[in-house]
């Protein structure tokens, strides 16, 4: 059994979700990064490989059974996604077909692409992006990410917005906090050094490492009934969405961005087959997006 699934009382049963629609399809770009952040969820880093980097010829069979599927927008995310060689014409494949939304830490990968990122601008759908910016604090978020890295993400913002490209911030969530007052800070970051604001801020708590086996509580059947409704069951990510990841050289189909270090969440290799299977909510990841509401979806 792998290290990540919490393990019910007998008397309990967990709880799932029964997907309704491939409204968002992710791809993994591979867990390569240019940083080396100790509480990356994907645990990447330079030259990792624990899920591969994909190229083009791995992506558009997908791409397309996504659009025969009615997909209405794909995203991608990594590892950092420019240090792949094939993404940006990837990215120019799926933007000619649906709306794209690209994760980023927005640092020297995408300022060195800057002059292959603009031709993005004449796509036939938009593309934008989220750069993650962990704290207001420089100090503190250099802390995780390396020296210097605080300016570089800001750099990516202003350079990105310079093109006209709409860009989100992905932040670390505190326990506790105020998400509004925490939502205004980062605003005011970006209004002080002359940006425009933020298109969206999505927070997000500790998912811990790959592999890891935090304890937290299960969520269960009655969890998914008392506490949720049909609609807000409907707003599980694992509802509408599915990711695409490369791991011994195939391309896998698993059923959300947070659980692919664990292969029981494995759903082959066809979106259309993926579609009837049931999710299982017994990864630790599960929990946050019970309790927080976490999504990495901007749909």
């Amino acid at each position: 059994m792998p290290t990540s699934l919490i393990t019910p009382p007998a008397t309990e049963r967990v709880g799932y979700i029964e997907p309704h629609a491939l409204d968002e399809l992710w791809l993994h770009t591979g867990t390569a990064c240019n940083l080396a952040c100790p509480f990356c969820l994907e645990g990447s880093k330079p030259g990792d490989n624990r899920l591969q980097r994909i190229t083009l010829a791995d992506a558009q069979p997908f791409i397309d059974e996504a659009c025969e599927l009615g997909v209405q927008q794909f995203s991608f995310t990594g590892g950092e996604p420019f240090v792949v060689k094939d993404f940006v014409n990837i990215l120019a494949y799926a933007a000619a077909r649906r709306p794209c939304l690209v994760l980023t830490n927005g640092t020297d990968p995408v300022l060195k692409r800057l002059r292959q990122i603009e031709r993005l601008r004449d796509t036939q759908h938009p593309v934008s992006f989220r750069i993650s910016i962990d704290y207001v604090d420089a100090a503190r978020h250099d802390e995780g990410r390396g020296d210097g890295q605080f300016e570089k993400a800001l750099q990516g913002v202003a350079a990105l917005q310079g093109l006209g490209f709409h860009v989100s911030l992905a932040r670390q969530m505190s326990p506790d906090e105020n998400s509004a007052a925490a939502d205004a800070e980062f605003q005011a970051l970006l209004k002080g050094r002359g940006l425009r604001d933020a298109d969206r801020i999505v927070s997000f708590p500790d998912f811990s490492t790959p592999g890891s086996a935090p304890s937290t509580p299960m969520v269960t059947e009655d969890c998914m009934t008392r506490y949720q409704t049909e609609d807000s069951r409907r707003e599980f990510m694992c509802a509408f969405s599915k990711m695409l990841v490369k791991i011994d050289g195939q391309m896998r189909v698993y059923a959300c961005t947070l659980v692919d270090d664990d292969p029981s969440y494995d759903l082959g290799n066809s979106l259309t087959e993926a579609m009837s299977r049931r999710i299982q909510l017994n990864h630790h990841r599960c929990y946050a997006c019970f309790r927080y509401g976490s999504s990495c979806s901007e749909r």
